[in-house]
């Protein structure tokens, strides 16, 4: 009696497990694709704040340069560079990155930077930072992250690329410095992918078809 008790609970715990697993896969792919279109929706908005379409007259869309190395800049899944261009020049590269120590986990960014290394503007496009708090890296929430704006690898000097706590140049946030201190030594890690793929991030697009050929 007592196996055939035990053997029904362990069927019932079975079945319940497999259900459970079923529901959540389910649930995971119907909500994938969603997060992703909210995700491209939220970058697309930005583009236009971080970059006004009057400097550049190419289709930002159709100008892109996959990137190779996704470490430097905490990728997950192979992205895309967006290239702007006025009159066949690189004007400034739109780099998505990534923060992954943020206090609520992965921080999703994007930053123009300009042909000549200075930061044109960044964007948050996703997180799970703490509202009232960590949600200040939103430009709606506050205007913390344009100060990122005309920084370049050299401004501020290496050793001050943190914040003020640790003896940057930039402000954390009062009860929050986890978040500002990831953001802030992510964008300096998308400063350095670039200078290190300066050449061909600003590469004509003509050279750039030929060597596709």
């Amino acid at each position: 009696m007592m196996r055939q008790a035990i053997s029904r609970n362990a069927t019932v715990l079975t079945t319940f497990a497999l259900g459970f697993a079923l529901i959540l896969g389910v649930t995971e792919w119907f909500t994938r694709e969603p997060i992703a279109t909210a995700r491209r929706a939220a970058e697309a908005r930005a583009y236009e704040q971080i970059l006004p379409h009057t400097r550049y007259d190419n289709v930002l869309l159709d100008d892109v340069i996959t990137l190779a190395d996704r470490k430097l800049l905490g990728l997950r899944a192979p992205r895309n560079a967006l290239v702007a261009r006025m009159g066949g020049r690189v004007e400034a590269v739109i780099l998505p990155f990534s923060a992954a120590d943020g206090y609520g986990g992965a921080i999703d960014m994007i930053a123009a930077v300009n042909a000549d290394g200075t930061i044109a503007g960044v964007r948050t496009v996703a997180h799970h930072e703490t509202p009232g708090l960590g949600d200040r890296i939103e430009r709606r929430k506050s205007d913390w992250i344009e100060s990122f704006r005309g920084r370049s690898l050299a401004d501020p000097p290496p050793a001050r690329w943190t914040v003020r706590k640790d003896g940057g140049d930039f402000d954390q946030f009062t009860g929050a410095t986890i978040t500002p201190r990831a953001v802030t030594a992510a964008v300096r890690r998308a400063l350095q992918y670039f200078e290190a793929n300066r050449a061909t991030l600003t590469a004509p697009r003509a050279a750039e078809n030929r060597n596709d050929e």
